[in-house]
């Protein structure tokens, strides 16, 4: 991408995280973690507990608290004032010493985090501040915090972010785009890294701190940008002391991510089923399924059946002595999204495919579709059923062009209407088959019933900070005279709805 002091940054191509390669040295980043890196006035040191009260504001409880990279000792001395049991760990040993000169019982232990041998499953929470982007290996790294935090122990970590909006406003003049820094996250490099150490309910924000306009001039004068340096020092020359003192809370470069210990991904799919009225399909599809290799992961099959009035439930039912399908029943039909949703409340994969219990998606396409997710370049998939010059593979209903013609229209204007609204360019948004991480839904409400649904699942997904890559899939429909179960009135009314209250509500 471009050099830092003659050190490369480059991007991978398939995930998107930024890092420095090579990495600079041991003895290198020495010359830079000396004595005055850290800003220490005490204006500064008001700040920074402020800040941290910000970060501690995410834990509800209080119990046994690790910090790694904890500096001089500002957030583990606001949290031993809160009643938290403090352990820190840091890297350089003047800072350990001012840290330690700030607690009455706490400790903190100089050196790396691997080399410090924690007890096993002993902490309630740990924080990382402005220091994941400082590590060389992220996994290990990570892992080591997952093995000392206890069960559902809570991790968070502030760490600047290359979808912040001082980083695209920047570019390469961006201010954290520093030699000691090794690695670049954004929203969704981070949930990535923390999916594969076995964090679950990633929940990502943006990362507030509280700073002033004297403490912005002091971090451009000790790390020089060209253009932006003098700028500041220029107009700070026009502001009066005061001013410059005045704390204020802002979003500047960073996001801040919750996350509980869960147990590390086992290779696990959950293939959800919704079934209703379907007793022509439902057999073969299931028969299908169970026989199916998935990429050599366990699956595990979902069937929600939703009190059909024909006999699918009692073709589902026969299956609930195989030990890997899970058979939920519902007494009523309340849409196709309430049946999805309850096969998401008792999936435990840590992939998610939804399918139809019709045939007219090829079971063939599994394979492709996991590919992505499956070698970590992407956490969200859509098997889109049209595109190249075919536009109209959408629908082709025998006899009945009419219907066709229609239905390909509104598929056009509903994809163009989401593209819009949610700047995307998907061709197929409302397809059956959507594939992800199961983190993509952490910490996700889904409320939508009906049809609805598959619109609500896509772009909460998407504004949770995945972006879906599209390919392409074997598609054959069926006509409304073989089971299609769309209504062409009501459920085009119910998706604009829907649409128009996920752009205007927050997550």
């Amino acid at each position: 991408m471009f050099s830092i002091e003659k050190h490369r940054t480059v991007k991978c191509e398939n995930c998107g995280i930024m890092l420095l390669n090579p990495q600079p040295s041991n003895a290198e980043l020495a010359e830079k973690y000396t004595e005055g890196y850290f800003l220490n006035t005490k204006e500064t040191a008001l700040l920074k507990s402020k800040t941290a009260e910000l970060y501690l504001e995410k834990l509800k409880t209080t119990g046994k608290l690790l910090e790694i990279g904890c500096g001089d000792g500002y957030l583990l001395e606001v949290a031993e004032q809160k009643g938290w049991e403090v352990t820190g760990v840091e890297y350089s040993a003047d800072a350990c010493e001012k840290a330690r000169q700030k607690l009455k019982r706490g400790k903190v232990q100089q050196g790396e985090l691997i080399d410090a041998k924690l007890p096993e499953n002993h902490y309630d929470a740990c924080i990382i501040a402005d220091v994941i982007e400082h590590v060389r290996d992220i996994r290990s790294f990570l892992t080591e915090i997952h093995r000392v935090l206890k069960p559902n122990g809570a991790l968070v970590i502030a760490t600047p972010s290359t979808d912040s909006w001082s980083a695209r406003l920047m570019r390469d003049k961006w201010m954290e785009f520093k030699p000691e820094h090794l690695t670049y996250f954004n929203s969704s490099t981070l949930r990535t890294a923390l999916f594969n150490a076995g964090f679950i309910n990633t929940k990502i924000e943006s990362g507030w701190k509280i700073l002033n306009i004297e403490y912005i001039r002091l971090h451009f004068e000790k790390f020089q940008i060209r253009g932006i340096s003098p700028l500041v020092r220029t107009l700070c020359q026009f502001l009066p002391t005061r001013l410059q003192k005045i704390p204020f809370k802002i979003v500047a470069s960073g996001i801040v991510s919750v996350s509980q210990k869960g147990e590390t991904p086992k290779n696990k799919i959950s293939v959800i089923v919704a079934a209703y009225n379907e007793e022509n399909t439902i057999k073969e599809v299931v028969d299908t399924i169970l026989a199916k290799k998935i990429n050599n992961l366990e699956t595990e099959l979902i069937l929600v059946e939703s009190g059909s009035t024909d006999t699918t439930r009692d073709i589902i039912k026969s299956y609930a002595d195989c030990s890997n399908v899970k058979i939920v029943l519902q007494d009523t039909p309340k849409g196709k999204g309430n049946a999805i949703r309850a096969g998401l409340k008792v999936a435990t994969g840590e992939y998610i495919l939804i399918q139809d219990a019709d045939l007219e998606y090829d079971f063939e396409d599994y394979d492709p579709l996991l590919e992505p997710l499956l070698s970590k370049r992407k956490t969200f998939v859509l098997g889109a059923r049209h595109g190249g010059k075919n536009i109209w593979k959408l629908r082709q209903f025998d006899q009945q062009k009419l219907t066709s013609t229609f239905l390909n229209l509104g598929h056009i204007f509903f994809a163009t209407l989401v593209n819009v609204l949610f700047m995307q360019k998907l061709r197929d948004p409302f397809t059956m088959y959507k594939v992800f991480r199961r983190d993509c839904i952490d910490c996700t409400t889904l409320v939508c019933n009906k049809f609805d649904f598959d619109y609500e699942l896509l772009i909460k997904i998407i504004r949770n900070g995945h972006q879906p890559i599209e390919i392409p899939v074997n598609y054959k429909s069926r006509s409304f005279k073989e089971g299609k179960k769309v209504n062409v009135i009501s459920d085009p009314i119910n998706w604009l709805i829907t649409i128009a209250k996920l752009r205007l509500n927050r997550l």
